[in-house]
């Protein structure tokens, strides 16, 4: 069999950054949420129900997944995977775009925030067709014992895209005042976003088509039928399999790295720049722990690095919140252990890809991942808000649970395997 070569270290290098570069345009909107507030909505409207809308257009974002997931996967089965992995890029880079040069309320009143409304569902959209086409376009590249490495690369460069959009948003804070980056300041990293984002999408032309799809196009192997209506039908266990897999995937993320900076500074009155320091360095790791599970899913089996990698994400959590109320000076060192091991998610990917044969596998992908993704990760803040007055060690129980549950797919996968 095989090794990687140059063209796929190439490719997997390619679409690692183009994915960052997109991840970060749909991410970046949540560090100016609070200006943004401000400039789109009414100066009278009360500061509760302006932080709701506001937060209510980023999780618009969210809800769009499903939908342009499915549209996109549905015609990456039928028609390649090269021209939805250039296209998916696309819609985000010019909507991010559109926002940096966007008129706030003040010029145009209500539409601006519609506007707004507008183009965060187009980037919506464009991300529930990136990543998954992504992973597909990856691993269809590799030799079949490369899937694993190849999707935690691409997860560690999707993940990239939220340690950008932290030190793109740290800069801008330190670079201008307060007042200047409410006047114009916050229209940088959309732009520079967008910006990139068309750089990259002239940098995947040099990207091929998968040869799994050219394959299937010549043995004339293309569904006959809506992909989708087949998944449903034929895939079921497939289909809640990767919904399990990415509730595990969008609670790792979401409590403990996006919630968590915030939830020490209220829970344990850690600064600011200090828990964003601490982040920032999670992240780093996170994206080195997602390469590392990758490759050892190859070489030892997904289901027992699963297993391996749960266990830890479990404890370093239990661990990360126990001593944050005794010990906050081990945060950065603590925080690392913890971003590293949910650095196990890259397991995922590769596991998910392979739970549905090539003529679905965009469309099963895709629907599964998304429409679990928007389900919880809309659900696990409200959730874990909702529990923190009853436990302030809620979020890590959260992730225990949800380790728990890894713990048992790793057992299942191990099984079957053998």
């Amino acid at each position: 069999m095989r090794t990687l070569n140059r063209q796929d270290y190439k490719t997997l290098l390619l679409s690692a950054l183009g994915g960052a570069l997109e991840f970060y345009d749909f991410i970046i909107f949540v560090f100016f949420a609070v200006v943004i507030g401000q400039l789109f909505f009414p100066p009278d409207m009360p500061d509760w129900l302006r932080q709701v809308q506001t937060f209510g257009i980023f999780a618009a974002g969210y809800l769009a997944r499903p939908l342009g997931g499915i549209v996109m996967a549905h015609f990456g089965d039928l028609l390649g995977r090269k021209r939805m992995f250039m296209l998916s890029i696309f819609l985000m880079s010019i909507p991010t775009l559109a926002i940096g040069l966007l008129p706030t309320y003040a010029s145009i009143g209500i539409w601006a925030p519609l506007a707004l409304l507008a183009l965060r569902v187009l980037q919506g959209a464009a991300i529930g067709g990136e990543v998954p086409g992504a992973w597909v376009f990856v691993s269809e590249h590799v030799p079949p014992r490369h899937v694993g490495f190849a999707c935690g690369t691409l997860t560690a460069g999707l993940t990239g895209g939220i340690l950008l959009g932290s030190l793109v948003a740290m800069a801008i804070n330190k670079i201008y005042t307060p007042a200047e980056v409410l006047a114009e300041g916050w229209r940088v990293p959309f732009i520079l976003g967008g910006a990139f984002g068309l750089v990259a999408v002239w940098l995947r032309q040099w990207l091929h088509e998968t040869p799994v799809f050219k394959e299937m196009q010549a043995k004339q192997e293309l569904a006959d039928e809506l992909p989708l209506r087949r998944v449903v039908r034929e895939h079921r266990p497939a289909v809640i399999l990767t919904m399990l897999m990415t509730w595990l995937l969008s609670a790792a993320i979401v409590v403990m790295i996006l919630m968590t900076p915030t939830l020490v500074q209220k829970l344990y009155a850690i600064p600011a720049a200090v828990a964003l320091q601490a982040s920032s360095i999670a992240t780093v790791f996170l994206s080195l722990g997602c390469i590392l599970f990758g490759a050892a899913a190859d070489r030892f089996g997904a289901g027992r690095v699963l297993m391996l990698g749960c266990t830890m994400m479990g404890l370093t959590s239990a661990l990360f919140y126990q001593q944050m109320g005794v010990a906050p000076e081990n945060i950065n060192a603590l925080y690392a252990l913890c971003g590293f091991s949910v650095g196990v998610i890259g397991v995922i990917p590769g596991m998910a890809v392979k739970a549905f044969p090539p003529a679905v596998r965009f469309s099963g992908l895709s629907f599964s991942y998304n429409v679990a993704y928007a389900i919880f990760g809309g659900l696990t803040p409200v959730l874990v808000s909702l529990l923190l007055p009853l436990d302030k060690l809620a979020p890590a129980h959260y992730v225990e649970a949800l380790s728990v549950l890894g713990v048992g797919i790793g057992l299942y996968s191990w099984r079957k395997a053998t």
